[in-house]
């Protein structure tokens, strides 16, 4: 039985490790980052810097949860920038009482729009906070925290432990705190260098298998030289909520407050055979002697979700000679230096960086212009579509291969190879009975 069990625990250990791992994105991770800045009376005072190292996953709304279980009996005594959820049982204080006494306290970002005097460098957005390679700037969330009944020293601070990150919701999975060299910061001027006083980084990973049970995106194909459409395979996010779906004439759409999104995000699907929240297609559009254009387009069918700052990640061997990318931006990605076939699409900003909930406008799309590389360029086999198709950072179901649209010539030759396979025993049987 131990011989049985110890290849079983390895494999389990492996997948566990592997479904944390994108190979698109092999160094992706959140890091967050805390920066004792001054020692007080009974604690100290630390900026708390959480960075979005991810190159096209981002916090979407109502933004990320930060937790963690304190080492001893530390209390939060003042905020900014963020807060705490629960102030806890702070009753043996007196005069003063802290903004938090609890021993694992939940901390969410402020919202825009606060007073001035509450908030902090980078905070209050919500905790929506942008994808690495979307946008840098802004894939970075701070807060400043004053910790009282903590050490004072170097010595004798004791490490939070225990960190979770909601983002929003489950899929990140926090390492241990661990102390590093103290950072430092350039004053204002860029002539003087000062350091925090002591730093411990948490590194956060995410796995798609932990987000949810089943995918949220499917793929459909289609061509200039076949009729036939490619539809997302049946039941792709699962089909659980076959039960609650509504068509898009239903009167419950009608109501008010139908769009609004609940509190447990739950959605309000679209009908339809996959039943995916998003389905993205990509259609062969027309085929120069030069060039080939494909046209991409990305369909909400949530009723429930606005998806904010989407991102759409596309490998494809095709993408190392983009020529021209219409009403979406584009930014290649290259994980590996000596392969450029993976590129990631976003809105334009102020134009269709925000999906729409299912409904009329609940799409957006684009098309391609992609320059042929005569040594590879093929319309056979399925090479001209997509090798993977990431939306918000999920993974996509694409369909069967040997569903692809495929030419009409290699269609007859399959057909005629098909009737021959089924003909040719016959034959046999026959002059074998005739003998």
């Amino acid at each position: 039985m131990i011989r049985i069990a110890v290849p079983i625990v390895c494999l389990l250990l492996l997948f566990t490790c592997a479904a944390a791992y994108d190979p698109l994105d092999p160094t992706g991770n959140i890091t967050i980052k805390w920066d004792i800045v001054s020692w007080t009376a009974d604690g100290y005072t630390a900026v708390v810097t959480l960075n979005n190292f991810q190159l096209y996953r981002h916090i979407m709304n109502p933004g990320w949860t930060m937790g963690w279980t304190w080492a001893k009996k530390e209390v939060i005594w003042a905020m900014n920038g963020a807060q705490a959820t629960e102030q806890g049982d702070c009753s043996k204080f007196k005069g003063n009482i802290p903004h938090s006494c609890k021993k694992t306290p939940t901390v969410v970002d402020l919202l825009p729009g606060v007073p001035y005097n509450q908030q902090f460098t980078n905070c209050c957005k919500g905790g929506v906070v942008a994808a690495w390679g979307q946008d840098p700037s802004a894939a970075v969330s701070q807060f400043q925290i004053s910790v009282g009944q903590a050490g004072t020293s170097n010595k004798t601070v004791k490490v939070p432990k225990n960190f979770t990150l909601l983002g929003p919701g489950p899929g990140y999975t926090c390492g241990p705190a661990k102390v590093v060299p103290s950072t430092k910061f350039l004053t204002p001027d860029l002539r003087r260098k000062t350091q925090a006083l002591m730093t411990w980084n948490v590194t956060c990973t995410y796995s798609q298998f932990l987000a949810r049970k089943h995918p949220s995106c499917c793929v459909s194909l289609s061509s200039f030289y076949n009729d036939t459409i490619t539809p997302c395979p049946s039941c792709a996010c699962g089909c659980e909520n076959k039960h609650t779906c509504v068509n898009n004439d239903a009167k419950i759409l009608s109501m008010a407050g139908i769009h609004k999104p609940r509190k447990d995000n739950t959605s309000l699907l679209q009908c339809t055979h996959h039943m995916c929240p998003v389905r993205v297609h990509w259609h062969v559009k027309t085929n120069y002697k030069e060039y080939w254009r494909v046209k991409v387009s990305v369909t909400n069918f949530n009723y429930r979700m606005n998806y904010t700052l989407w991102t759409l990640v596309v490998q494809h061997p095709n993408l190392n000679n983009v020529t021209q990318v219409f009403s979406f931006d584009y930014k290649p990605l290259v994980p590996y230096e000596s392969i450029n076939d993976t590129g990631m699409f976003y809105g334009m900003k102020f134009f269709n960086d925000v999906l729409m909930e299912a409904g009329p406008l609940g799409n957006v799309q684009s098309e391609l212009l992609l320059q042929k590389d005569a040594n590879t360029f093929s319309l056979r086999q399925g090479w001209a579509f997509p090798r993977k198709v990431y939306f918000n950072g999920d993974e996509c179901i694409l369909p069967s291969p040997d569903s692809y649209p495929f030419l009409p010539n290699s269609g007859r030759k399959s057909h005629f190879l098909a009737l021959w396979s089924t003909l040719i025993p016959g034959l046999v049987l026959m002059l074998l009975c005739s003998g």
